[in-house]
């Protein structure tokens, strides 16, 4: 069994090779060849958190896999990340677990490597300006993967409440990227869309966190954050005005994201508005974007296919340059 930390990832696996890995699982599970059960989610008796469980099989890559990973929003008063996990893979032809990875950091990537692909696929071609809202646990591996994803960006403005939060994270990133793009600490989340070619949403917020009226034509949202039915992070008026919605998981995400489920709930908007699952695009099912002038919505709540794909994906990364603990 090898087992692979935070620091081994990172040496072997970089956020263009987790967006492929993304796109792999996508285009899987879209031709329905992996078994992605809906996550077990159970709430903590003893602490304001949740503990989820999501398990896969994959026949086509030969591994099945585990992750447990948990969001207890209270953790960094404590130390510890708000979202730890941990993935275990498991040979499917021995029943053995081969893998244990960092599931904290596994799902940074996956849920990082979401925007990325979207971007990739979604975006409007030469978009130069992205925005991020949120600058917790998920915002660097979102910010990452902005830049992955688009290589003709060249300004991202960044939003938070908390000031200090975002100023920091402003100033890691801009002493990541500085000799790439323009960073920009914006003091609104209406100045920091304004304009935005790329949005992504990386909050866990119960109310809306965006104005429609200020997402312009030709738009990409990716909502990422919201995975919980009380969680609302796109606003109803962004929903209306898209051209097209997508998810990573329509199943999933009308079970999960309470900013789909809410307005579709109330006959706001109908399932005629969705346009179907990312790896259709992929398949070329369905048809991506098809005008420079589409407002265009990613919604991903994470699918354990995802996890697995990337996993074993890092498994063999890791194998091939000998990195890593055996156990």
């Amino acid at each position: 069994m090898l087992l692979l930390n935070r620091d081994e990832i990172k040496w072997v696996f970089t956020m263009k090779d987790a967006i492929e890995a993304d796109k792999l699982a996508y285009s899987i599970f879209s031709k329905r060849k992996s078994i992605s059960p809906l996550r077990t989610n159970i709430e903590s008796q003893n602490e304001q958190g949740n503990i989820l469980f999501m398990p896969g099989y994959i026949d086509e890559i030969g591994v099945a896999g585990l992750k447990i990973v948990s969001v207890f929003p209270n953790n960094p008063q404590k130390g510890l990340p708000s979202t730890p996990g941990t993935v275990l893979l498991v040979d499917d032809k021995t029943g053995m677990v081969n893998c244990i990875l960092d599931g904290t950091y596994v799902t940074e990537l996956r849920t990082g490597a979401a925007t990325g692909a979207a971007v990739s696929l979604l975006a409007k071609k030469g978009s130069k300006t992205g925005s991020l809202i949120g600058t917790g646990g998920q915002a660097e591996s979102q910010f990452d993967a902005i830049i992955a994803g688009c290589e003709t960006i060249k300004e991202i403005r960044v939003f938070s409440r908390n000031k200090e939060k975002r100023d920091a994270f402003v100033k890691k990133m801009t002493e990541k990227y500085s000799d790439k793009i323009k960073i920009i600490s914006s003091f609104s989340s209406d100045e920091a869309i304004d304009d935005a070619d790329i949005i992504v949403l990386a909050t866990t917020s119960n109310t809306a966190v965006i104005n429609g009226d200020k997402v312009k034509k030709g738009a990409l949202i990716s909502g990422i954050g919201s995975y919980m039915p009380n969680m609302h992070e796109i606003d109803e008026k962004t929903l209306l005005k898209s051209d097209k919605i997508f998810f990573d998981s329509k199943e999933a995400v009308l079970s999960e994201a309470g900013c789909i489920m809410t307005p579709l709930s109330k006959g706001i908007i109908s399932e005629k508005n969705f346009t179907g699952d990312i790896g259709q695009v992929i398949n070329g099912e369905i048809k991506g974007r098809e005008s420079d002038d589409e407002i265009i919505v990613f919604k991903s709540v994470g699918i354990s296919t995802q996890d697995i794909v990337t996993g074993k994906a890092i498994y063999e990364k890791a194998l091939e340059k000998s990195v890593g603990f055996k156990w």
